[in-house]
């Protein structure tokens, strides 16, 4: 898998609606002049931070999803499960539908791009919060499962009332950006995104022991020492930060923390998170710009939509865990 990556990675820089040489995108990467100069243009401001959003946001949601499924002892929980996901739509609804597109006095002078970014990130930052404040109430994981999905539900309703008092420009401009995409990001925003997701992504590798031992059920990893209630709230605080900094300039991406945690354990036959965590890592990046490069297609000008294509590799998955769901022994 880490021999894909850069594989996949390049398959991003030279596949597109415009044809460019792969000599002649080793070239640019080196910094050298490209024989056009729109070449030049395309790779370094369009293909180059997509392909770098595409690795970044496939390894946070795959481990987003790996945390979740580990916490809440369930192969089907997923980014999406605890509202998080529809918080940052409720944020982004917020500032597209209510306000038309600018937050105005809490953010001016800022562009209406930036007031959308902050507005679905502050979006799923509340719904984590309220999670964290149940967490330390409410002991059972299957309850707070229920209570994920209740907040989600909740956020739900708010953002079809939003919906359907929006003029109709509103509602386009939010379902364009519900149908999420790796290209929002330019080159300015990658230093921010990247910093984010790094540091969340290091922090979850520091939770590998506890995790392993929330694998033998919770009772076994007090006995050894693990403070349950506290590693919860960790677990939770690195999946709130990479999933709302993923959604808040990607967009709600389906499947890909639901599905590519399985495929890293299918792969390795084995739910020890000292392997898990970095295939998941790698997996999740692969299968984010694989997803990304099927999104164009050379000699056709127009993108397809990113969740249409992520079910296409991430449903066939999810039905052959759970036909095989007694075969398959994930959390022992």
């Amino acid at each position: 898998m880490a021999l894909l990556v850069p594989v996949f990675f390049l398959l991003n820089l030279g596949w597109g609606a415009v044809s460019i040489p792969l000599k002649e995108t080793f070239s640019i990467i080196s910094g050298n002049e490209a024989s056009r100069e729109s070449w030049t243009y395309i790779i370094l401001e369009s293909r180059l931070p997509q392909a770098i959003t595409a690795l970044l946001a496939g390894a946070s949601l795959s481990i987003s999803g790996l945390i979740l499924q580990t916490v809440f002892n369930n192969p089907l929980a997923s980014p999406a499960i605890l509202g998080i996901n529809n918080g940052a739509s409720l944020g982004t609804a917020i500032v597209m539908l209510a306000t038309g597109g600018s937050i105005g006095g809490a953010f001016s002078g800022m562009s209406d791009y930036v007031s959308i970014m902050a507005g679905a990130f502050a979006g799923a930052m509340a719904v984590l919060a309220v999670i964290i404040l149940f967490s330390s109430i409410v002991k059972s994981n299957i309850m707070l499962l229920i209570i994920g999905l209740m907040v989600g539900y909740m956020t739900s309703s708010v953002i079809s009332l939003l919906n359907f008092f929006a003029s109709a420009e509103g509602v386009f401009a939010y379902t364009m950006w519900g149908m999420g995409d790796f290209s929002s990001v330019s080159m300015k925003q990658i230093p921010v995104f990247a910093s984010v997701t790094l540091c969340g992504l290091a922090a979850s590798l520091l939770m590998m022991k506890p995790m392993n031992a929330l694998l033998l059920g919770e009772r076994y990893a007090e006995n050894i020492g693990v403070n349950i209630r506290r590693t919860r709230i960790m677990l939770f605080a690195i999946t709130g930060l990479l999933t709302g900094i993923t959604t808040a300039f990607c967009g709600p991406i389906a499947f890909i923390g639901l599905s590519v945690p399985h495929i890293a354990r299918l792969l390795l036959r084995s739910s020890n998170h000292a392997m898990l965590i970095p295939a998941s890592i790698l997996a999740g990046s692969i299968t984010a710009l694989l997803c990304n490069a099927c999104c164009t297609f050379p000699g056709i000008s127009t993108i397809m939509p990113l969740n249409a294509i992520t079910p296409i590799i991430g449903a066939p998955v999810i039905l052959y865990v759970i036909i095989n769901q007694k075969k398959i022994q994930y959390f022992n």
